[in-house]
């Protein structure tokens, strides 16, 4: 039985939602952060050196980060993965790849940067305001927008990262797009060749992600 060792706001929903699209029968061990640190509690070193998630364990076999778990999940189940060498294949291991390779890491940037304005003695708030916005005007912010408008420009293309069917892939994107939704409020909104725009698509992601960990919500608490 697939144990999914769940930590409370984090990347393990994309781990849940994929087992359900899936089908596969899992078992959810709870974990809580620290609610004056937000960190993961001591209880998952326990589960992997790191101690941080997504992890599952497979009867003797544990796989850590949400790309690993969720090739290891696809492979078993034969599902949500397009045929190998076809154009759609390469596309979605692009994106498999791209969402914390690429997507994640200026989304990160936001939450330290935002957090390092408002930190320190007082006095000194206003130079690392000054830091901070620098690096996020000049660097950050750039660089999410120009993923926005990336993804909205591929997305417009064909109705899947990966192609006509939906894969394993749009679950690994939802959590930078909703991060970006959520914590991307200074990026301006950019807007595709077809009008829409990119926040607001990662908006309507982030309410098909809520709607589907419905079905599961009761067991997540």
């Amino acid at each position: 039985m697939i144990i999914v060792h769940h930590l409370n706001n984090s990347r393990s929903q994309r781990v849940l939602w994929l087992l359900e699209e899936l089908g596969m029968p899992y078992e959810i061990k709870h974990y809580q952060r620290d609610a004056t640190t937000n960190l993961a509690p001591p209880e998952l070193l326990k589960v992997h050196p790191l101690g941080k998630s997504p992890v599952i364990t497979d009867g003797d076999l544990m796989v850590a980060e949400t790309g690993a778990v969720i090739e290891y999940l696809v492979d078993r189940s034969g599902k949500l993965r397009p045929s190998p060498g076809t154009p759609e294949h390469r596309r979605y291991t692009y994106w498999l790849h791209f969402a914390e390779g690429s997507a994640m890491p200026p989304l990160l940037m936001t939450l330290i940067l935002r957090r390092i304005r408002k930190s320190g003695p007082f006095f000194i708030r206003p130079i690392a305001r000054r830091i901070a916005d620098t690096v996020l005007d000049g660097f950050v912010t750039p660089n999410i927008v120009r993923q926005l408008a990336f993804m909205e420009s591929e997305l417009a293309a064909r109705p899947w990262f990966a192609g006509n069917e939906f894969s394993a892939a749009d679950v690994q994107m939802s959590f930078p797009l909703e991060v970006a939704a959520v914590r991307g409020g200074r990026a301006p909104l950019v807007t595709g060749e077809d009008g829409r725009a990119a926040l607001a698509l990662a908006l309507e992601v982030s309410r098909l992600v809520h709607a589907r960990l419905q079905r599961y919500a009761a067991v997540t608490r």
